[in-house]
């Protein structure tokens, strides 16, 4: 059985443990894309089929573009996708409804009905929560970004949000994204498109962490990014970062990476090793926003080699995460897709989650669900 070293999943790891008479009833998850095999019903699931310890998890959709679709909102309005959600995953992340511009739209007002919902509905179903974000350069509300404010005041409005939404869920959060993509791909600290860094200078991250330890001292506290799966200029960038924050006592614990991948381009192989890096500096590790997004023919159906190509990357980024100690979250960015991000800002591009519109599993489910099932065996 995997091992696990971070004391603060042992409260998360015991609701798990729950017999399935605790957790409430999920209707039958919709058709899969093959046969499913006569088995344990129990280890159909995606959170029950992992190994003691590892997190599985989905972020729960709403917010950001889903409000300009011709659809109410997902997590509300759709009682199946709230079922399925609760039955195959450990661990929700919300996909906007902590962001900035969703979640503190005025300055002097904060909107929390929607992530409370979501932080409920993951307690009722014995799941933890990522909280994300906290210090970004996107989705900032309107207000935020063309406010006149001098850097005195920017520094109180950071620390109030982060005081005031860490604290709101302080002992409920497992995880919190606290710095959001702050390298550019070159391994440069986006000084001009994040505001903060810009105008506080790059010593407010180090603040923004420390600000949401004292909002929530159990919370484990991560720096997050996407085209980090590999050693390179950004990933580089983190590493010695987070070498320079530890050694001042800054209270960073995680350091993961996004996972947002395409079958244009090859399979990040050195994910492992950047993952190991990172936990020898004793950092939690994690893969948060999984999705292998694909250019599909004029149909727009995937062929059966894309399906494959998709599983093959999909098992791989979680095999790496299995393979290293620390890393004990997998979260795929939404599993159906039916509300997926991609199609939205990837023209042409799509069906990059586990599941299609009607919730029919492709082979990516079942290779995560096999992969889940040999570690939890080993």
């Amino acid at each position: 059985m995997r091992s696990v070293r971070v004391a603060t999943f042992a409260l998360a790891a015991a609701a798990l443990a729950l017999p399935l008479a605790a957790i409430p009833a999920t209707a039958d998850p919709g058709p899969d894309h093959r046969a499913a095999p006569h088995s344990n019903a129990k280890f159909d699931r995606l959170r029950h089929a992992a190994p003691e310890g590892f997190f599985v998890g989905t972020a729960a959709a709403g917010g950001g573009h889903h409000l300009e679709q011709d659809y109410p909102d997902p997590f509300t309005h759709d009682r199946k996708y709230r079922k399925i959600l609760g039955r195959q995953f450990s661990s929700v992340s919300p996909e906007n409804q902590m962001k900035w511009d969703f979640i503190h739209p005025e300055r002097d007002r904060y909107r929390f009905e929607e992530a409370d919902a979501i932080v409920d509905f993951a307690e009722r179903h014995g799941q933890v929560v990522r909280g994300h974000t906290l210090l970004w350069h996107n989705q900032n509300p309107a207000w935020l970004e063309e406010g006149d404010f001098t850097a005195e005041e920017l520094r109180a409005i950071l620390r109030d949000h982060i005081q005031t939404v860490v604290g709101h869920y302080a002992g409920r959060i497992q995880q919190w994204d606290v710095a959001n993509e702050i390298f550019d791909d070159q391994g440069n600290l986006r000084t001009e498109q994040n505001i903060w860094i810009r105008e506080l200078g790059p010593g407010i991250v180090a603040d923004a962490f420390r600000w949401a330890h004292e909002a929530d001292p159990e919370a484990r506290l991560f720096f997050n990014d996407y085209n980090v799966e590999g050693i390179n200029a950004k990933s580089n960038a983190y590493y010695a970062l987070v070498q320079e924050l530890l050694a001042d006592g800054v209270p960073v614990h995680g350091f993961s990476t996004q996972g947002h991948l395409s079958t244009r381009y090859g399979f990040p192989g050195d994910l492992e090793q950047n993952l190991r890096r990172f936990d020898e500096l004793g950092l939690e590790t994690a893969i948060t926003e999984v999705d292998v997004r694909m250019d599909l023919p004029e149909s727009g159906e995937p062929t059966e080699e894309q399906l494959q190509q998709q599983a093959d990357y999909y098992v791989r980024m979680l095999n790496a995460c299995l393979a290293v100690e620390s890393c004990n979250s997998f979260t795929v960015w939404g599993f159906t897709d039916k509300y997926s991000w991609v199609p939205v800002f990837f023209e042409g591009q799509g069906s990059a989650t586990i599941m299609t519109d009607d919730f029919t599993r492709k082979p990516a489910f079942f290779a995560l669900q096999d992969a889940l099932k040999d570690a939890r065996k080993g």
